[in-house]
């Protein structure tokens, strides 16, 4: 098991400590709930190095890209970053990623800990096909494992980084970036974040890791910082309705499916991956969406459970459920046939062979 450069810092803070991702990661360190809270109100970080980096570079990545990813490459600029999937082939996802694009011909994917080796065979095998070379040095390159990550979430998130930086970050736009200098190291900065409360992920060398830990919890200890664990960041983004693989999305779903067509671009001389298939999916409809629901009754949603219509009907299953820490509720999402996607649609959860009452809700939950 995978061990991140902050992680002798978790179990000396009390951290309960889990596999996930084939990495030891904090699950949790003063309860869900209270991690999840301080996110909202003030601000927390999470070690999120588990997370997969890898770099296409020269004069056909952009080419490349285009190819193997939904979004619309060709929009960005030099600092920006989008959200976009990658398509199987199949009419499923093999993932879905964050691009950053540092200039014309280097770009950095941001990819999910699950899918590191995966997504990684699936570029090379793309990039071979364009001449692309693979490895230390060349155009496509996997540096997972030389980068830890933090995110620092929450409304104070950036007043605490912002004194740990060289240069101004509060007003930096959603979904940009910059480089810089955090804590004296050489850094990348970004806000994409996946919580919904504001904050910025920092990138850095695994051997800056250390340093940058201690400036952070030097000026952002006295303002109430807190860690956080991958429970929490759990209730967070799903109160939010971001995706996560293996939930909502994954090699069976389509990015129309999942609700994803916004990030799916049927642009001109964009020849991606199932395009010619998702254009079909557009034009035609789909035979089950995603919907986001929330409990009439009393009853926590869990993966895998059923949903039913009020008399007892199968019409799909959950993907993820909570109970909400904002809205003192349960919620989640799940797939179901067409017919019954309709916000405010009522349906019903088997919870142990109960019908529970729910209703489809538009997402986010709060």
């Amino acid at each position: 098991m995978k061990t991140t450069v902050f992680t002798k810092h978790h179990i000396a803070n009390g951290a309960r400590m889990a596999e996930f991702a084939g990495h030891n990661m904090p699950i949790e360190f003063t309860g869900i709930n209270d991690e999840h809270m301080t996110v909202r109100d003030n601000a927390g970080v999470f070690d999120v190095s588990h997370m997969g980096e890898i770099w296409v570079k020269g004069p056909k990545a952009e080419a490349l890209l285009q190819r193997i990813t939904t979004n619309d490459v060709a929009a960005l600029y030099d600092g920006k970053i989008q959200y976009t999937t990658m398509p199987n082939g199949k009419g499923g996802i093999v993932d879905d990623l964050l691009v950053y694009r540092i200039d014309a011909e280097t770009y950095l994917l941001v990819v999910n800990a699950s899918n590191i080796e995966k997504d990684w065979n699936h570029i090379v095998a793309e990039g071979k096909k364009m001449g692309m070379e693979a490895g230390h040095g060349k155009e496509l390159y996997n540096a997972s494992d030389e980068i830890c990550q933090l995110a620092v979430q929450g409304p104070n998130a950036m007043k605490i980084v912002q004194k740990i930086c060289d240069q101004p970050v509060e007003d930096m736009e959603y979904y940009t970036f910059k480089k810089l200098k955090v804590a004296g190291c050489d850094a990348i900065l970004s806000i994409t974040g996946y919580t919904g409360s504001g904050g910025c992920e920092i990138y850095v060398a695994n051997e800056d890791g250390d340093k940058v830990w201690e400036a952070l919890w030097k000026v952002g200890m006295p303002e109430g910082l807190k860690n956080i664990g991958l429970g929490a960041r759990d209730t967070l983004r799903l109160e939010k309705g971001f995706a996560l693989y293996g939930h909502e999305i994954d090699d069976e779903t389509s990015p129309i499916e999942a609700g994803l067509g916004w990030i799916t671009k049927f642009v001109d001389g964009k020849d991606f991956i199932d395009r010619p298939l998702m254009e079909k999916q557009k034009a035609e409809g789909v035979t089950r969406k995603l919907i986001g629901f929330k409990m009439s009754e009393r009853g926590i949603p869990r993966q895998g459970y059923q949903i039913a219509t009020p008399e007892g009907e199968i019409i799909g299953e959950v993907r993820s459920g909570t109970m909400s820490p904002m809205l003192k509720e349960g919620i989640g999402t799940g797939y179901v046939k067409k017919d019954f996607a309709k916000v405010g649609t009522p349906i019903a959860i088997v919870i142990r062979e109960k019908l529970v009452k729910a209703e489809v809700m538009k997402m986010p939950f709060v």
